[in-house]
């Protein structure tokens, strides 16, 4: 379990959700524990989303060992509405006041019916500004009440823009330039401007998702294929690719990049506005962050189109990393880290920015501390007068007898409908036991694609390319590597709805990858050492590495005669085994 010095920080996106343990130092965090996981966010599986999110959030809080402490949570930038206010200039005491008033005038819904907060800008001028944000109660108390579920207390909650800002500031202390920190999240992207001491964020309505709904509608597949092929082929077409990339691939990558085509509108509009309104400079260079941001292209992408030199965010810069996290690991998805270290030094109060949104059962739980002194004194006095009354007790021993009798007179007439409602729970229970196993199916279905995408990913060659894909089970180094069946081999005359997973199995643990080579047979012996790097792979067995002779099971030097390329086979055990039945 966490220590208590411990802060539990949790980013909970539209498809990914992740979680870290910092501890805190004197000069910034250490990240000791780190896990991510992904859903998937189809806008028609909406309903299934908070099921896969209580889900996420309680496999991760079991794999971290976090127990029941409290988290510091980040809400998307979609859920949250953000506002920046000039003040005329006053004493910090006295604007508390005026701050309610403009929070009445921008907030677009009753005042009662929000949760806000709001911060205090640094400004060059005599006025002041103030950020404030704001999210509808109802909103904001379901999450809660999905996170408090899975076990987690609540110490504060923040949103995603303010989280990334303050993961900036706090990792590129020396940048004076203007920075645009760009972050391409699943349904959203938050555009966040650092110009000296001035913030200002935006959030529009182009993500991922948007680009798989492209992808789904150009080629009239499922939200799920199309996202596959996003993950496993997708890019950007630049100008020069028309001659390298295959047609297949250059019409993928020129539907995304048309897709694209409405940030860059935005991203401009937006420098516009904080340039005009806020008296900002445009920004010098971009930061890339976010899921989507390691989209092959991407980056030369809006070099191309916005003319300004684009990096990736690394938010781990002045962060330390512990031992028990795998760094190698971590640095591939360094850039989605911004969230948790942001929500890490707001919790640890090393943050620019200080947001936080109670929620109606944490502003409650923080009430009763508060009162607990006077709640003390109650109970002393309370204590005292117990000894008076107890000398009235027997005078009120016959009106309670009478009392009773009445009550269980209407606990007869209450029985039915109390039945009915019993019934009615267990129905729920129930249903939400489905949702949950439909939630851990559609899960264990991802963990299939991240296996096959990080196989993808490392598997980088002009010259060989896989044909098929099999998984397999009970891999063993006997006879020099060797494993069983997963798949009925009668699979393809199955009648419709009829299983072709053999009946004993229930998990794969290897996969057997088959494909050709143009008559390079040493190209398949490099492909085995970039494949060790993958994390979906695992190349020991009882601690000991696995040879080459064990994972190539064939290699034919030459394409027989009348073929274009020659054979080879692959026989590789999983990091994490998946679930089949």
């Amino acid at each position: 379990m966490a220590d208590q010095q411990s802060i539990i920080a949790l980013n909970i996106g539209s498809q990914r959700i992740a979680m870290g343990v910092f501890s805190p130092t004197k000069s910034g965090l250490v990240l000791k524990k780190y896990g991510a996981t992904s859903i998937l966010a189809d806008p028609a599986t909406e309903a299934a989303r908070v099921p896969q999110v209580q889900l996420a959030i309680k496999e991760l809080a079991q794999s971290l060992k976090v127990g029941k402490q409290k988290a510091a949570y980040a809400l998307s930038g979609q859920s949250v509405f953000v506002r920046f206010v000039k003040l005329p200039p006053l004493e910090a005491e006295d604007m508390g006041e005026l701050v309610k008033f403009e929070a009445q005038q921008n907030v677009p819904f009753p005042i009662d019916e929000v949760v806000w907060d709001w911060e205090k800008l640094e400004t060059e001028g005599i006025d002041n500004e103030v950020v404030l944000v704001a999210i509808k109660s109802d909103s904001l108390n379901d999450l809660n009440s999905v996170v408090a579920e899975t076990g987690l207390g609540t110490q504060l909650v923040d949103c995603a823009p303010t989280a990334l800002y303050n993961s900036y500031r706090f990792n590129y202390p020396e940048s004076t330039e203007c920075a645009l920190l760009l972050d391409i999240g699943a349904k959203t992207s938050n555009l966040i401007y650092a110009d000296g001491a001035k913030f200002f964020t935006r959030g529009v309505s182009v993500g991922g998702a948007v680009l798989t709904s492209s992808i789904a509608k150009e080629y009239n597949v499922s939200f799920a294929d199309a996202e596959n092929s996003k993950l496993t082929s997708g890019l950007v077409t630049l100008a020069g690719h028309a001659g390298q990339l295959d047609e297949a691939t250059a019409a993928l990558g020129t539907v995304i990049r048309n897709a694209l085509g409405r940030l860059t509108s935005e991203i401009q509009r937006t420098t516009t506005l904080f340039r005009s309104q806020q008296g900002g400079r445009a920004p010098e260079k971009i930061l890339l962050a976010g899921g989507t941001a390691g989209l092959p292209y991407l980056k030369e992408f809006l070099e191309e189109t916005l003319k300004l030199p684009v990096e990736v965010f690394n938010p781990l810069q002045r962060i330390s990393v512990g031992k028990g996290v795998d760094v190698d690991a971590l640095s591939q998805e360094a850039h989605q880290l911004g969230e948790l270290v942001g929500l890490g030094l707001r919790a640890a109060g090393k943050s620019t920015i200080k947001i936080d949104l109670v929620p109606d059962a944490v502003q409650a739980e923080r009430d009763i501390n508060r009162r607990k002194p006077l709640l003390i004194g109650a109970a002393a006095l309370f204590i005292a007068g117990l000894g008076s009354w107890a000398g009235f007790k027997s005078l009120a021993v016959s009106e309670a007898e009478r009392h009773l009798s009445q009550l269980e007179q209407e606990a007869v007439t209450l029985r039915p409908p109390a039945t009915k409602i019993e019934r009615l729970l267990q129905q729920e229970k129930e249903a939400n036991e489905l949702i949950k196993a439909y939630a851990k199916a559609e899960k264990n279905r991802l963990n299939i694609v991240d296996q096959w995408n990080s196989i993808a990913k490392h598997f980088v060659s002009e010259v060989a390319w896989i044909t098929d894909i099999e998984p397999r089970t009970n891999f063993s180094l006997d006879s020099g590597g060797s494993s069983d069946a997963v798949i009925d081999e009668s699979f393809s005359s199955n009648p419709y709805g009829k299983s072709s997973v053999m009946n004993e199995v229930t998990t794969a643990d290897s996969v057997i990858l088959r494909g050709f080579h143009l008559n390079k047979q040493n190209e398949v012996t490099n492909l085995v050492k970039t494949l060790r790097l993958s994390p979906a792979l695992n190349f020991k067995f009882n601690g000991n590495d696995i040879p080459d002779s064990s994972i190539i099971k064939t290699n034919q030097a030459a394409a027989e005669e009348g073929y274009y390329a020659a054979p080879f086979e692959l026989l590789i055990p999983l990091n994490n085994q998946i679930q089949v039945k």
